[in-house]
């Protein structure tokens, strides 16, 4: 395990948050919270069926297990929802049969602050986490757009900040246009100062650096979003539009982009579109031995983050260490 996820760990560890999984009819899920429990990274909330969860082969003491079927919350959850919903024409009844859904449910336990966070994705589609996290919790004051990251820890790796990058979006935004693009890398910029003690470095990538192909809308679009994401943030240290060996390899960012302050030195990856950074992250996790982490979610006002349904529980546990980071820096602001 890379000593990234062992430095989240060890920040969970600092101020133990309550995060809830509801994906206890998977055994990875269920792998993972006795990884969690037995390290003190959290303290974990399992939603499912309780007979079967507890007869499973996990050790699971310390867990709390819900049955959202039986839960004395159910109706509070129902009216909460009903509540934030019925100006979109949610009755009562509808929001009482949500709390069926495990994903609103356990959004509604963060929402209630039963819950610091959510960690889940390994049995639902990235739309239906998304979706739920939304309609209940919407985006955080002043963010303009949500939009996902992963962390990428490539071993025997000099690029980067010792081989770890942030890589966006990978998960959520398919065709960003300039301003969304811009408001990505602000977002996982400011995510690269919350994880790390280092300065991010935000690279835009293209297939054109600093005007080398000839002049079209894709290009333009990066060139564009670069001067949008340094009007939003001066403190942050952006440059594009680079391709991807000047933005990482410090010899071919001096020859390509002389002077730039990000070139060969970038921690933090921007691509233009859902297509490149979803397969360049499976490229890079399966070609370079990757441990990639996410989608993490950025801009949803309290922390609820998507997995891979390829997820190991290793993969789990260490989203379910980010999320409690996530949620301890939600908790001083």
């Amino acid at each position: 395990m890379s000593s990234f996820i062992e430095s989240m760990i060890a920040r969970a560890q600092a101020d133990v948050q309550t995060i809830v999984l509801p994906e206890g009819n998977d055994e990875r899920t269920l792998a993972a919270a006795e990884k969690v429990i037995d390290r003190g990274i959290a303290h974990v909330v399992i939603l499912g069926d309780r007979k079967a969860i507890e007869a499973a082969p996990y050790k699971l003491d310390g867990a709390t297990i819900v049955d959202p079927a039986e839960s004395p919350d159910r109706e509070r959850y129902a009216q909460a929802f009903y509540e934030l919903r019925k100006h979109k024409g949610v009755t009562i009844e509808d929001a009482r049969a949500k709390m069926d859904d495990v994903v609103y449910f356990g959004t509604m336990m963060v929402k209630m602050g039963d819950a610091d966070g959510m960690t889940c994705g390994c049995c639902h589609a990235t739309a239906d986490v998304l979706r739920a996290a939304l309609q209940i919790l919407k985006t955080a004051p002043g963010v303009k757009s949500v939009s996902s990251f992963f962390v990428m820890a490539v071993p025997d790796c000099d690029f980067g900040d010792k081989g770890v990058f942030l890589f966006a979006d990978c998960g959520l935004e398919i065709q960003p246009d300039a301003e969304k693009l811009a408001n990505i890398a602000v977002s996982t910029g400011k995510s690269w100062k919350m994880l790390f003690d280092s300065e991010p470095a935000i690279a835009m990538l293209s297939h054109s650096t600093k005007g080398s192909a000839v002049p079209n809308a894709d290009r333009d679009k990066v060139i564009e979003a670069t001067k949008l994401a340094r009007e939003a943030a001066p403190e942050l240290t952006i440059d594009g539009e680079l391709q991807a060996d000047a933005a990482i390899v410090p010899a071919v960012g001096a020859s390509k982009a002389p002077g730039s302050p990000v070139a060969g030195r970038a921690n933090v990856l921007i691509f233009p579109d859902l297509d490149t950074g979803n397969i360049a992250y499976k490229l890079v996790q399966r070609l370079a031995k990757a441990e990639a982490y996410g989608p993490i979610t950025q801009g949803i006002a309290a922390p609820v983050n998507d997995l891979s349904r390829g997820a190991s529980a290793d993969d789990i546990m260490g989203v379910i260490a980010i999320t409690c980071v996530q949620a301890q820096a939600r908790n001083k602001q």
